[in-house]
């Protein structure tokens, strides 16, 4: 019966009861949702990633898959968070991971998957054994390739998939297992929103990097910059869209420095970091720089990418720190100087200096200038000196000694040497050390006793 014979009230009914019909339908999508489940009528779904060149995977959402999906499911698996389709075979094509988005997309679940064969479950096998081969990358590298393939569903739906892979490798570097990010690449208009906000995620997650992050083209123009990066230049982001060094906002001389710097990034094609300081108007700013060549799924260079952090204070703190830390270093050897070469002052015009240790020539001229400072100081007639802790008497030491005990007699001052054991006195002699002038005895209490006789006289 047409509408029009039902008369008002009766559209009314029927309107009524296709509203709560859509109303019960979407309570159901909503509770199926919540349980883990695709709603009927619809095939499963997720996201992945997409984009791919073998520097990196760019992301993506997945399509639905089938011949429909309900809104609320197409809302949920098109947020740009939203997590890919994961799985992982060995070699021979054993599924040995499989994730909740792979099974809403192809309609597996993971008990059903694991174990089995990829091509039996999918209907595919993306990566062929020569394309391992050519996958030269290490885990620590984190490079990826792509590749696409139809694939089917557990119900036979067709999928155009892309797979975003690597080959992952064990402790001897064998290949061990392919792992893929797996986007339906079907729905262009979904595939296209959720591209969408995948860059608009990323680009709030760089804009809010307090490092600077650019990227140039090969002749060196920005054809991306940051928040931070535009900040720093007092410009806004998009008038360095399109501009190089030259044009900016920097001294030529600046714009040099960079241009030739990341003339050797490209030539030498590797990621390089470095610390650079560069003069910006009156002062001198420090930045920790990573840069590397950007190239494309050939390998060929395209452009040259950057991330720059500015680090002045912190090298402020540590030359600071550093400057600190030599004054308390200065004052240490001071003090341990006062320590190794101690004068006492014995009786009236009588000082002893008993040394302990190595003698080198630093510490040579420390005696010296102690003992004669000590001298005039204390009006000394007669200097003691006492080796008996010195470790080794060779030509350095003995030197030293002598011309320690000269000086001292040129200030009228006695010398006497004491400490003198056997084998220093063996030492000495074999050396031919002249010891004129200088009265020497085996101990310092007999020293002392000599030196306070004549200070009697």
């Amino acid at each position: 019966m047409a509408r029009e014979d039902l008369g008002e009230s009766g559209r009314l009914r029927e309107e009524n009861a296709e509203l709560r019909a859509r109303v019960a339908a979407l309570e159901k999508a909503l509770a199926e949702r919540s349980d883990g489940r695709a709603p009927d009528g619809a095939a499963p779904n997720g996201a992945a990633l997409d984009g791919a060149a073998p520097n990196g995977a760019a992301l993506n959402g997945a399509a639905p898959n089938g011949a429909g999906s309900a809104g609320a499911h197409a809302a949920l698996d098109g947020l740009p968070t939203a997590v890919p389709a994961v799985v992982y075979w060995r070699l021979d094509g054993t599924v040995t991971r499989w994730n909740d988005a792979a099974e809403r997309m192809f309609g597996w679940s993971a008990g059903e998957a694991v174990g089995r064969r990829l091509a039996d479950l999918v209907a595919a096998d993306p990566v062929s054994p020569a394309a391992v081969r050519a996958f030269e990358f290490t885990r620590e590298e984190s490079r990826f390739a792509a590749t696409a393939s139809e694939a089917r569903t557990k119900e036979g739906n067709a999928l155009v998939c892309r797979w975003t892979y690597a080959v992952l490798r064990d402790d001897r570097g064998d290949a061990r297992e392919i792992a893929a990010i797996v986007d339906d690449t079907g729905d262009q208009r979904r595939r296209e929103r959720t591209v969408h906000g995948r860059y608009q995620m990323l680009l709030q997650l760089v804009d809010n990097a307090r490092s600077s992050i650019f990227v140039k083209d090969i002749a060196g123009r920005y054809v991306f910059v940051n928040r931070a990066y535009a900040q720093s230049l007092q410009k806004h982001v998009v008038e360095l869209i399109g501009s190089d060094d030259r044009e900016g906002p920097m001294p030529p001389e600046v714009a040099e420095l960079l241009a030739e710097k990341e003339r050797e990034v490209m030539a030498g094609g590797q990621v390089m970091q470095f610390e650079e300081v560069l003069p910006i108007g009156d002062d001198r700013l420090h930045y920790f720089t990573v840069k590397f060549p950007i190239h494309d799924e050939h390998g060929e260079p395209i452009g040259l990418g950057g991330i720059v952090t500015e680090i002045t204070t912190l090298k402020r703190a540590e030359a600071e720190r550093a400057a600190l830390q030599e004054e308390i270093i200065a004052g240490q050897q001071a003090a341990l100087r006062e320590l190794s070469t101690p004068l006492i002052p014995l009786a009236d015009g009588v000082v002893a200096m008993p040394l302990v240790g190595t003698i080198d020539s630093g510490r040579a001229e420390q005696i010296m200038e102690t003992l004669l400072s000590g001298i005039t100081r204390q009006g000394a007639h007669t200097a003691i000196l006492d080796i008996t802790g010195v470790r080794a008497v060779d030509t350095h030491v003995a030197d030293a000694l002598t011309r320690t005990a000269r000086a001292a007699q040129l200030l009228g001052t006695r010398v006497v040497l004491t400490g003198v054991r056997p084998e220093v006195a063996q030492t000495l002699v074999t050396l031919g050390v002249d010891l004129s002038g200088i009265t020497t005895l085996s101990t310092l209490q007999s020293g002392i006793a000599h030196a306070l006789r004549h200070a009697r006289r």
